[in-house]
């Protein structure tokens, strides 16, 4: 838990969100998770794993923000890897689910990531546009249109009901 933890006090604290320092950070942090990605959708069908630690020296990455990386894309595996109690030596696979990936991607709005040209080889571009749809109306609430009622509050904002107020004939 210790690693996950110290990744999640450090990347998410104020000054990391508020300071310069902390948009170079985060700066840095993209371009590295970009690398990742890049590599790892070239072969998707060759499944990663290893050690944190090996993978962060395969993909020359600091293990922090390897950790940071693995905690991203957990979300997004066939079989999540067990993050919160990860050590340098925990061994974890990168089993990716694409179309899951992509919308995740798409969530986030991480337009980086999910307009990688290594995309193109793996979902069609009509699939990548029903999968960014399907993304973004998951996150929309529709209210159903329904007549007003005598007792409603009235929409004017009144606080009065709506038959003493603009309901009045």
């Amino acid at each position: 838990m210790a690693l996950l933890q110290d990744w999640r006090d450090y990347a998410y604290s104020e000054e990391m969100q508020t300071t310069k320092d902390g948009q170079k950070f985060w700066q840095k942090y993209f371009e590295l998770e970009k690398g990742i990605y890049e590599q790892l959708l070239a072969d998707p069908k060759n499944v990663v794993s290893g050690t944190v630690k090996e993978l962060a020296d395969k993909y020359e990455v600091p293990l922090s923000m390897m950790v940071g990386f693995l905690d991203g894309i957990n979300d997004s595996l066939k079989e999540p890897n067990p993050i919160e109690e990860m050590e340098e030596d925990t061994q974890v696979k990168l089993d990716m689910d694409l179309e899951l990936l992509y919308k995740n991607m798409v969530d986030c709005g991480a337009d980086w990531l999910y307009n990688l040209e290594q995309w193109d080889t793996l979902l069609t571009e009509e699939r990548r546009k029903e999968l960014y749809k399907e993304q973004k109306a998951s996150g929309t609430i529709r209210k159903e249109d329904r007549k007003i009622g005598r007792n409603d509050p009235c929409p004017c904002g009144s606080g009065k009901k709506y038959k003493q107020c603009c309901g009045r004939n």
